[in-house]
């Protein structure tokens, strides 16, 4: 069987919409932190100027939205 490997800038993404369509509670943590470090490893690539505008904006937006569904699913569990 043949893998694939995710070229790094498309990786983040993958791993970012695993998490924000992940309908497992008990998968959502791992999905959200692997996005959290995506997205991070992804801008510290960007830095050095690779990437487009679009896709600089998408990755300022990606940390917020992965922190209300880390918020929201924290709140949901019963207490």
């Amino acid at each position: 069987m043949r893998t694939a490997f995710l070229p790094c800038p498309d990786r983040w993404k993958t791993l970012y919409r695993a998490a924000i369509l992940e309908t497992n509670k008990g998968l959502l943590p791992q999905r959200v932190s692997e996005a959290e470090a995506a997205v991070k490893a992804r801008g510290r690539e960007m830095f050095c100027g690779n990437g487009t505008v679009e896709e600089t904006e998408a990755l300022e937006d990606a940390p917020y939205t992965l922190r209300a569904f880390r918020t929201a699913w924290q709140h949901s569990e019963p207490a």
